[in-house]
């Protein structure tokens, strides 16, 4: 499968105000490609959109909730009208709840869900009879380790990833078995610095926080940017992320001990913030219209993720599988194996 060069291609990106998704916007402009960007914020998208024409890029917008099918579609519509085609679609559009599943109500969970899950759900709806039509294209979707391995005082949001990589893993065979070019591709970060958790809506009493450490967001937009011209089915973002997943297949039970000890306290700041505060679950939170989020200090390198994106330099995916491998094997060694 033989995908268009970047600056070759017209780019939908949904959820692009803040965060990856500005920062995978602002990546694809500066590299040619023609982009429509999408969210629920129309300041943010204005802002993001003036600053790509400043250094010459070539972008739209649309304001949209991707919870409404119709709103959905209209953002592959507004893109084939604007450019004439599509050629990758991003979907990183999210919303969370963190807090005890007791204190979760059933709007708020199914809230999450139908922007979390079924956003993602609608997005490959209208993007893929246009990449069909095209003979080729990307549909990149960012998931989340959550996908893989679920957290405490996060059941809606780890639900909603759950269901992306089903979703993803189902579609994906269909379209092998049609004989079809779109690569399906689910990119799962780690913990990243963005306004995630300025974002979501608490009832923690404290502002919360990923378990650290945290990864920059420049290193999921340079995976989106890999993988629209490198078809991958997925792309795990963050050293500790691989490690996660390692875990996870070697002893369930060994993370769960471990979320038990790191996974309530670790996601709590000294910050307090009432469930009151501005919150995006129902509405979008302008002032948080930016990529990067409030834990730069908690940022650190990951070696592995350079080795997925050069594999014929590095040792590629068994070199970067061998490395997770052998990190976890040593936390097993050190905490406990199963029984």
């Amino acid at each position: 499968m033989q995908l268009k060069p970047i600056e070759q291609q017209v780019v939908a990106i949904v959820g692009a105000s803040s965060g990856i998704g500005r920062e995978a916007a602002l990546r694809f402009a500066r590299r040619g490609a023609s982009v429509v960007v999408a969210a629920r914020g129309e300041a943010g998208l204005q802002s993001l959109v003036d600053e790509i024409h400043q250094f010459g890029g070539k972008a739209t917008e649309i304001v949209a909730d991707v919870s409404v099918f119709e709103q959905v579609k209209a953002i592959a519509d507004k893109t084939i009208a604007t450019y004439g085609r599509l050629d990758t679609w991003v979907h990183s559009s999210a919303t969370a709840v963190i807090a005890p599943f007791e204190q979760v109500t059933p709007d708020e969970f199914r809230r999450v869900i139908d922007v979390t899950l079924m956003g993602q759900v609608y997005g490959a709806m209208v993007a893929l009879p246009h990449l069909k039509r095209e003979g080729r294209g990307a549909l990149l979707h960012i998931s989340s380790m959550e996908g893989r391995r679920a957290l405490p005082l996060q059941s809606s949001y780890s639900s909603a990833k759950h269901g992306v990589e089903g979703f993803l893993e189902s579609l994906r065979v269909e379209l092998k078995h049609e004989g079809s070019d779109v690569s399906v591709t689910s990119i799962k970060p780690a913990v990243i610095n963005t306004p995630f958790y300025n974002n979501v809506l608490t009832k923690l009493g404290v502002k919360p926080t990923g378990i650290p450490p945290y990864y920059a967001p420049s290193l999921v937009a340079d995976a989106v940017l890999y993988t629209a011209e490198h078809p991958t089915r997925d792309f795990i973002v963050g050293d500790v992320g691989k490690v996660l997943d390692v875990l996870q297949r070697l002893s369930p039970s060994l993370v769960d001990a471990l979320l038990v000890l790191a996974g309530f306290q670790g996601q709590r700041t000294d910050e307090l913030k009432s469930a009151d505060a501005p919150n995006n679950l129902y509405e979008p939170v302008s002032e948080n219209d930016r990529v990067e989020g409030d834990f730069g200090h908690l940022e650190i390198p990951s070696l592995t993720d350079w080795l997925d994106r050069n594999p014929a330099i590095g040792w590629g995916a068994a070199g970067t599988a061998l490395g997770a491998a052998f990190l976890a094997l040593l936390a097993t060694q050190a905490f406990g194996k199963d029984g």
